[in-house]
This record gives C-alpha cells, sequence and structure tokens, in this order.
C-alpha cells in the first residue's frame, strides 16, 4: 500500500474536548527511577510493567510502589506485551522487537523487515497462536525527534505481523505514526493507532474483509497514541494532548514548508497541551468513555491499562505511573 496525500479532518472545536468529557477521579503517583514509563501492561502477577528512557524494563508493585529491574535493553523500550508465561514482547525503538524470558534471558526476535533495518518499533501484541503485530511509527525519524514526523507528516508508519516462524510482513503501510496496537478478542481484527491522522485503523484478519482495511474511529479530538484492550472488552486509547489549531492549519501545506517550522527554535514550536485524558472505545466504533482533566500533577498521557475499573497510566515525560480509576 502506498502512502497517499492525507487531508486532516476539519478542526474540532474546543467545546468537543470538554462537552462529552467526564472528570477522572483524583491520581495517584507511582514513582520510578527513572523518566519517561511509556507505555504500561499488567503482568500475570498483577504488578505493572513499563520501561523508561535509562533502557529500564520495570515491575512495579501497585499496592505499595515497590519498584525491581527486570533488564536493561541496551536501548529505549517503548510498547510492552506481557505474555501468561511471564515472558515480556518489548518494542525498543533503537534495537528493534525484543523477548525477555521469565528467566531474565533477552533476545532480539526481529530488527530488520524486507532486508533493512527495523527503525521505531513502537507498540506490540501477541495472538495465543504466537503470532505477534507490532508497529513502526517512522522511517524518518527518531524517538526524540518524534514531532518532527507529525509536522512532516511523512506517512511512512507500518503495522506489521510477524508469524512463529519468524517471517515478518507488512500488513500496512504509508501511515501516519503508527502507535498502539490492539487485538480484538476473538481474533477479527487488529487495530493500530496514527497519532498524525486522529484515527485509528482497522487491519482485518478473518471474514469476508479478511486482508481489507477501514477505520475503527476517525476525528479524534487529540493525538491517539498507545492504546489497550481493557478487561471490559474495550479499546482504552490514550490522548496525550489535544489537537493543535496551528498544526491542523499546517497539515494541507507541502512537506518542505512544514518542515520548516520542525527548524524554529523549540520555544515557537507546537506544545502538547498538559492534560490526562484517555477514551474508551468499543469494536463498532462507540466512544464508551472519555475521561479528561487538567494535567496539574501528571501530564502527556502514552500507555493505558484498563483492570477491573482501575486505569493505570504512563507517560513519556513523567517519573511515575498514574493510577486512578473508572468513575461509577
Amino acid at each position: 500500500m502506498q502512502p497517499q496525500r492525507w487531508t486532516p479532518p476539519p478542526a474540532l472545536p474546543r467545546a468537543r474536548e470538554t462537552r462529552s468529557a467526564t472528570p477522572l477521579p483524583p491520581l495517584a503517583r507511582l514513582e520510578v527511577p527513572g523518566v519517561g514509563p511509556e507505555d504500561v501492561v499488567l503482568a500475570r502477577d498483577g504488578r505493572v510493567l513499563a520501561g523508561i528512557d535509562d533502557g529500564s524494563i520495570l515491575s512495579i508493585d501497585p499496592t505499595d510502589g515497590a519498584v525491581r529491574r527486570l533488564v536493561n535493553t541496551g536501548g529505549r523500550p517503548l510498547g510492552l506485551h506481557a505474555d501468561a508465561d511471564g515472558s515480556i514482547l518489548i518494542c525498543d525503538s533503537i534495537r528493534g522487537l525484543l523477548r525477555l524470558d521469565s528467566d531474565g534471558g533477552l533476545e532480539v526476535l526481529t530488527d530488520q523487515v524486507d532486508g533493512e533495518p527495523l527503525p521505531f518499533a513502537s507498540n506490540v501484541v501477541r495472538a495465543d497462536d504466537g503470532t505477534i503485530y507490532f508497529s513502526s511509527s517512522s522511517r524518518r525519524y527518531r524517538l526524540d525527534q518524534w514531532m518532527g514526523d507529525i509536522l512532516e507528516h511523512s506517512g511512512t508508519g507500518r503495522l506489521l505481523r510477524r508469524d512463529p516462524s519468524g517471517t515478518v510482513e507488512t500488513l500496512l503501510d504509508g501511515l501516519q505514526f503508527a502507535n498502539g496496537v490492539v487485538l480484538s478478542p476473538d481474533r477479527s481484527c487488529v487495530v493500530v493507532a496514527e497519532t498524525g491522522a486522529y484515527r485509528v485503523s482497522r487491519y482485518w484478519l478473518t471474514g469476508p474483509k479478511a486482508g481489507t482495511h477501514d477505520y475503527l474511529i476517525e476525528n479524534l479530538p487529540g493525538f491517539p497514541d498507545n492504546m489497550g484492550l481493557g478487561s471490559d472488552g474495550l479499546v482504552w486509547i490514550t490522548l496525550p494532548s489535544p489537537r493543535n489549531p496551528l498544526l491542523d492549519r499546517l497539515l494541507p501545506l507541502p512537506g518542505v514548508l512544514r518542515q520548516i517550522v520542525w527548524t524554529l527554535p523549540e520555544w515557537l514550536q507546537p506544545k502538547p497541551t498538559k492534560t490526562i485524558w484517555v477514551m474508551a472505545v468499543d469494536f463498532d466504533g462507540n466512544v464508551v468513555h472519555d475521561l479528561q482533566i487538567e494535567g496539574t500533577n501528571f501530564s502527556m498521557v502514552t500507555g493505558v491499562v484498563e483492570h477491573e475499573g482501575t486505569l493505570y497510566l504512563g507517560s513519556l515525560t513523567e517519573t511515575a505511573v498514574g493510577v486512578t480509576h473508572v468513575p461509577s
């Protein structure tokens, strides 16, 4: 699938961000020894797993906040998937797709696609048969340059599949900063967040639509990042920041003009708004929860786990994992 020129959806009115949103309850912090627990997942023992910017994978006890360091990948871990056998799949933006076994052994599963290095591995999920679905955000920019990809709108993200034999194939190409990945409970489809396009794309795995793609939800009021399948069967979506009016105006312009913004001093570039924001949708694309509060003690939410009403939140910029719950 070749990348196509994309026209952004109309900018949403500011009221959309709060009109239907329910305030999140107060958020507690589980401090970690580092910066940027970008994604969060739950291990089989109930502990929260997260990777931070020094390469460490951490295991955090949500009852007392005790932290155990499991391994250092030697890169920058982002998206995680915890398997029932105690192993952890890791998307490392530098090293590729990794697996940490229950005994602490770390192996590289995939660091190349079609004979080329795998850049910017972002998020991952595994099916029961061992098939792994994962995303690559950009072929052109590194993690520390993520704003460059959003501004240029490079359309070089991919959704990839690794079968149990180790063969990797591209399911979707030309994605606008591919990010969170979720597999439906019935294994009929896999969905991937397109951060730069304000939408969640869906690739059909079974049924009459198998091998085709459409959109689970479009025209989101913010930038979708990592996602998680909740214990409630919903797709939980993080929104690190609301849509930026300047970016909405820039996106129809030629890429070279948008790149000029990337060369401006950082203080002149568009900034994420400080907020704590997650949404949950069903597999028909209906919004079930829209939860948001001002980011006073936490912000830039990039990872989410929902388990029996409790929400664990990751962040690219914080030094803690956030904990709150779904309002009754």
